[in-house]
């Protein structure tokens, strides 16, 4: 059975560099880095992401209490900005259950930051700019595309206003895949993302205005069309999507609307429902400040540093390994 690491020293080397880069980049700006745990009564309710599960006794309790592994550090730091933190980072260790590939790992390190009083187009620049600070030596040209205009320069289709059967028609057209005619539009939507229009996009993209349905815990408002969409934006570079970032959801009402919405959604995918995170509710209620906030994976991060195909080769003990 090997015992060897799965990253050379060289890349734990710069692994290292990469960290007190980032470190060193919110230093100069003030925020205030915090640790949070990374073992939670409540699990996400995204439905598209599965949380792994820790049975906990106390004392030599024969009951086990259910918790899980975080698979961001969200919530509790929604809490600390709800506290008075201020704005603030967090270099945190990560779970997904079933995430294991060329680009996924179960367990993989998220820094997260959140931002007071900016807007997404403030938080797309400061992306940019870390991003150019880790990758010394090649310059990227960043692009800026809305939702909307990433379909229609590829697929020459507004995802916005096209019918239900116009978008299905689109995906069967283009997509080898046999799927039922009632799932869902935003599913036929990741579809044509995912296999049309991330390998065409700009070599360093953001895609901003998701479709309202799309929203997550992120703000919706208007685009310049009088489209209702979510402020939000995802980060692409080499056509691999590398951060995720939001105008953070504020209203608790609408937070709860949204647990429960996704927790339907979990019951017809037939997977195990999620407790509403009271905690955060609670947080919303007693003030969350305007802010927006982003999460960016640090091992993606570091394999376009390094050029690597392959997570493994980028930290230091792989899932197989552990």
């Amino acid at each position: 059975m090997p015992w060897q690491p799965s990253a050379d020293i060289n890349q734990l080397k710069q692994r290292a560099r990469v960290i007190s880069q980032i470190r060193a980049f919110f230093s100069a700006r003030d925020l205030l880095e915090v640790d949070t745990p990374i073992m939670s009564h409540y699990g996400v309710s995204d439905p598209h992401i599965d949380t792994i599960p820790v049975a906990f006794t106390q004392d030599g309790a024969f009951q086990c209490q259910p918790m899980h592994l975080m698979s961001s550090p969200e919530y509790a730091m929604k809490r600390l900005l709800a506290a008075g933190s201020g704005s603030i980072y967090q270099i945190a260790k990560a779970f997904r259950n079933g995430e294991v590939g060329c680009r996924h790992n179960p367990e993989f390190t998220l820094l997260e930051w959140y931002r007071l009083d900016f807007d997404l187009q403030q938080l797309m620049q400061e992306v940019a700019c870390l991003i150019d600070t880790v990758l010394i030596g090649e310059v990227l040209e960043w692009h800026f595309w809305s939702y909307r205009q990433a379909f229609e320069e590829v697929l020459y289709i507004d995802p916005l206003t096209a019918s239900d059967d116009a978008i299905r028609s689109k995906a069967l057209d283009l997509i080898d895949i046999q799927m039922e005619a009632s799932t869902p539009r935003d599913t036929w939507l990741d579809l044509l993302m995912s296999h049309c229009i991330e390998p065409q996009l700009p070599k360093a993209c953001f895609v901003f205005d998701y479709p309202a349905s799309q929203s997550a815990l992120a703000q919706t408002g208007m685009d310049d069309l009088g489209n209702n969409v979510a402020r939000r934006f995802e980060v692409y570079i080499n056509g691999i999507e590398l951060a995720n970032g939001y105008q953070e959801l504020t209203d608790a009402q609408e937070q709860e609307r949204r647990f429960a919405l996704d927790h339907a959604t979990r019951a017809f995918m037939g997977k195990i429902p999620m407790a509403v995170d009271i905690r955060l509710i609670q947080a919303l209620q007693a003030g969350l400040p305007e802010c927006s906030g982003v999460a960016l994976g640090i091992e993606r991060l570091l394999m376009l540093a390094s050029g690597e195909k392959d997570i493994t080769k980028v930290m230091a003990f792989s899932h197989h390994l552990a």
